[in-house]
């Protein structure tokens, strides 16, 4: 007849749920059940966290409101990283974000500011004629999308005599 194992964990352990636990050692998160190691990240690694809560939730070992409890996450932390595996699976903790395209700056109105400002136009005018913020359009200067024309120098002309 098989034997129940006790949910004995080993000293210094937090309880997740009465079979699970974590424990930080040496600068890494180890996640036991019973006195097995499961599982093992990085202190500083929040992808391998949130990636490992998830599917802990999902496999229905832990629930939404025991992660919030023994970690100090907040629900709706847990309820995106839920999400995110669910959409995306393991490697979407680890993809980079996706890099976000401007609404306010279409190529079309910064080819517009372009134009203002090689007419001499001052970043404040050209923002109120295109309805941009003049920081909007600060930051694709700085950014490089926009160029500030190169000033003329100026002609040297002979003094009068």
């Amino acid at each position: 007849m098989p034997q129940v194992q006790l949910p004995i964990f080993p000293e210094g352990t937090t309880l997740i749920t009465p079979e699970l636990a974590f424990e930080r050692r040496e600068g890494q998160v180890v996640y036991f059940n019973g006195h097995l190691p499961v599982f093992t990240h990085g202190v500083e690694d929040l992808a391998s966290f949130r990636l490992f809560t998830s599917q802990l939730i999902l496999n229905g070992t832990a629930t939404q409101g025991q992660i919030e409890k023994a970690f100090g996450v907040p629900r709706t932390t847990i309820k995106r990283g839920v999400k995110k595996y669910r959409e995306g699976g393991p490697k979407a903790f680890f993809a980079p974000a996706p890099k976000r395209q401007g609404h306010r700056l279409t190529p079309e109105r910064l080819s517009q500011a372009q134009a203002l400002l090689e007419q001499g136009e001052s970043v404040p005018a050209i923002g109120a004629q295109l309805g941009v913020l003049a920081t909007t359009l600060h930051k694709a200067l700085d950014a490089g999308r926009l160029r500030r024309p190169k000033k003329k120098s100026p002609t040297l002309l002979p003094a009068p005599r």
